[in-house]
């Protein structure tokens, strides 16, 4: 919901504006310049993004408006206990974890599953960083796209507005319909600086953030399921992944507590 508010604020804000400067809604509202921005971005979009890649556009952008919350305070408490568990009753009883938790990503389910068949510590370590490039990768790609539309709207924006003053030239017979006619030409430009600046590049840019906190995720799952393969205590497990924490998430983590009795 917060994303949807702030990209109504920027757009309200900029018509808002103009309607206050005395002008009229109708004058924004330019079908020819639409068209030209957003389909002459579109295709430009497609042709510089594999078909397989461009499909998601809308998927992503899905991604962008949805707020994902990862409680990395949670994430640690629950790899506490997990080692905690891994010290009384063995590694294998990760299997009793993997088969009742249901809400595990599969990340963290394959890299215990790897851990409770006892496959080689270097290994896991390569597996799991695996799972997190790739999944870095699949989310540029997503970014990329929304980049790659910020950059070319503006210049769409221009090629309407250029398209506009080419017919204005042509019908200066009539000079009594060149104001409105220059008007409607810069609506393009309008539409593709306005476009890039307040959906394409804020949107690319909340993806990198998202994409930040996941990697972040993906490291903490990581390092806490090699230091349970070793067979660390909790408390080491705990000061390792405390160190992800910014400063405000560490206090709540501080002021929250172990949730149970380490070992």
């Amino acid at each position: 919901m917060a994303t949807l508010l702030f990209l109504i604020i920027g757009l309200s804000s900029l018509v808002g504006g103009f309607l206050w400067e005395g002008g009229h809604l109708t004058a924004l509202l330019q079908k020819t310049a639409a068209l030209i921005v957003l389909g002459g971005t579109t295709g430009a979009v497609g042709l510089a993004f594999p078909m397989s890649q461009f499909r998601r556009f809308i998927a992503v952008a899905r991604v962008a408006f949805t707020e994902r919350s990862h409680k990395l305070t949670d994430s640690i408490f629950f790899f506490i206990d997990i080692a905690s568990l891994a010290r009384k009753e063995g590694i294998l009883a990760l299997e009793k974890i993997i088969n009742t938790e249901e809400n595990l990503d599969h990340m963290t389910k394959a890299g215990l599953q790897l851990v409770a068949d006892g496959v080689e510590h270097e290994l896991i370590e390569d597996i799991l960083e695996t799972y997190i490039e790739k999944r870095s990768e699949r989310h540029k790609e997503g970014i990329a796209m929304f980049e790659s539309a910020g950059g070319f709207a503006p210049t769409m924006g221009i090629i309407g507005t250029v398209m506009g003053l080419v017919h204005v030239l042509g019908n200066l017979s009539d000079p009594g319909s060149l104001g409105p006619a220059i008007s409607v030409a810069f609506i393009a430009t309008l539409y593709g600086v306005g476009s890039a600046n307040v959906i394409f590049l804020p949107m690319g840019n909340r993806l990198k953030m998202m994409n930040q906190v996941e990697m972040v995720q993906g490291q903490i799952v990581m390092q806490a399921i090699l230091l349970i393969e070793k067979g660390v205590s909790p408390k080491i497990v705990e000061e390792k992944l405390k160190a992800f924490l910014d400063p405000t998430e560490l206090s709540k983590f501080d002021s929250i507590g172990r949730p149970k009795e380490q070992a």
